[in-house]
């Protein structure tokens, strides 16, 4: 890995890092990672991920996507619990 790659930003691959309990493999590229997730997680879910990820506003989200405070927070724990699903961290992983 050159210095030009290990400069690259990832804020999906760091935030997806957060949520995860237990690690035991370095994750995917971020392309990649993108790819896995989009397929594994539904698009609001996708979306959150997203924002949390490029540190956008809450509120711009809820409008966007139509959510109230409570669903929002049942879609946060959901997604976290996704992430956290062994079958779903393998395909994540290197």
């Amino acid at each position: 890995m050159n210095n030009e790659e290990l400069n690259l930003e990832t804020p999906l691959r760091d935030e997806v890092e957060r949520h995860i309990r237990k690690l035991i493999q370095p994750l995917k590229e971020e392309d990649e990672l993108r790819a896995v997730l989009k397929v594994k997680l539904t698009k609001k879910e996708f979306k959150v991920l997203n924002n949390w990820a490029n540190d956008e506003k809450l509120q711009a989200l809820l409008d966007k996507l139509s959510l109230d405070e409570e669903r929002y927070n049942e879609l946060s724990t959901k997604l976290i619990k996704k992430l956290n699903q062994e079958k779903l961290k393998q395909e994540m992983m290197i």
